[in-house]
């Protein structure tokens, strides 16, 4: 997750928590043409330590060893799994929802790191974002001598490439990093390719609902999702509608005012309020022309704004939805 977009979700998500159970009615199994695996390169990279490397708190950390490492976001896990390393991975934050992560330890309640936990198993390295917390909990694993490195927050598509080779260098398998990011702003690249481009540009607003705990928003400009968008030739209609804020309660006026043609959500916040059949209900969204068309666009929670090594595959799944048989 993104910056301070991030910190808006995860107060949410503290509360909420994290919806589950079967698919609701209504629920569109589109959602799952991401699959949840990541995709590591065709040659496993051998790390060459030790590295000294620039933290994005302003610290510079050196990294010994890498044998033993804990991302604490599911983005940076991603990440490393990606780049071949995920042997090496020995706990994972509940956001690492991938298969290849599912079986590892989690050292994060409510998105709360546990010091405690990360200590226990004693890792060469410790992977954060910037919202990464509390900070009594990072202070704690810093002061135990461990290293960590804090990777610059992801708001759009131009960050694909600086978060992948910033995890690389700290690992010391920048070549692999290149290749990475090359692979994966080529294969973005070849997906936008594809966007139909004799259809006017749909309005996309992109909603985030916590049903369990009434939460119901919408994003503006600084949600994360913009860039997405715009690269599936749509428009962000919370953002072009004048959102200043990353997120704002809905109401009937701000739908009315962005006056979405589709809606962008999570998978498991279309669950939480009851599928498509329950999303229409919530006031102003069956006024709007996204709502009278029941046209939603799902992503999975956990990939749909990582940028990272899977998002061209988010990318696809938002155009083959946005678009369907209009391609």
């Amino acid at each position: 997750m993104r910056g301070r977009v991030a910190g808006a979700l995860l107060a949410v998500l503290v509360v909420a928590g994290c919806a589950s159970g079967e698919e609701a009615p209504g629920t569109d199994t589109k959602a799952r043409a991401v699959a949840d695996r990541v995709e590591p390169l065709a040659d496993t990279p051998e790390p060459r330590l030790p590295v000294t490397v620039r933290s994005a708190d302003g610290h510079d950390v050196t990294v010994e060893d890498a044998e033993r490492i804990v991302p604490l976001s599911g983005s940076l896990s991603e990440i490393v799994f990606t780049l071949g390393l995920g042997d090496r991975v020995v706990a994972r934050d509940i956001t690492a929802t991938f298969a290849q992560a599912e079986k590892l330890p989690v050292v994060t309640r409510n998105h709360d790191v546990s010091a405690e936990s990360v200590l226990s198993l004693k890792p060469d390295l410790v992977l954060a974002e910037a919202t990464t917390g509390p900070a009594e909990a990072m202070g704690q694993i810093r002061d135990a001598g461990i290293p960590v490195l804090v990777v610059d927050p992801a708001q759009g598509l131009d960050d694909v490439g600086p978060r992948i080779e910033a995890v690389a260098r700290a690992l010391g398998v920048p070549a692999a990093g290149k290749e990475l990011t090359k692979r994966s702003e080529d294969r973005i690249a070849a997906v936008s390719q594809d966007v139909p481009k004799k259809t006017d540009a749909p309005r996309v607003a992109f909603l985030y609902l916590r049903g369990s705990a009434s939460v119901y928003l919408i994003g503006g400009k600084g949600s994360g999702a913009t860039s997405l968008l715009e690269a599936a030739g749509a428009v962000d209609a919370g953002a072009e509608s004048g959102l200043k804020k990353d997120f704002t309660a809905i109401t009937t006026e701000a739908l009315a005012q962005a006056a979405p043609d589709a809606i962008l959500v999570m998978s498991k916040g279309l669950e939480s309020v009851g599928g498509i059949d329950g999303l229409v209900k919530i006031p102003g969204v069956a006024q709007t022309p996204a709502g009278m068309d029941r046209r939603v666009v799902s992503v999975e929670d956990g990939v749909l704004l990582n940028y990272g090594p899977r998002t061209d595959a988010v990318l696809k799944s938002i155009v083959g939805q946005l678009y369907g048989d209009k391609k």
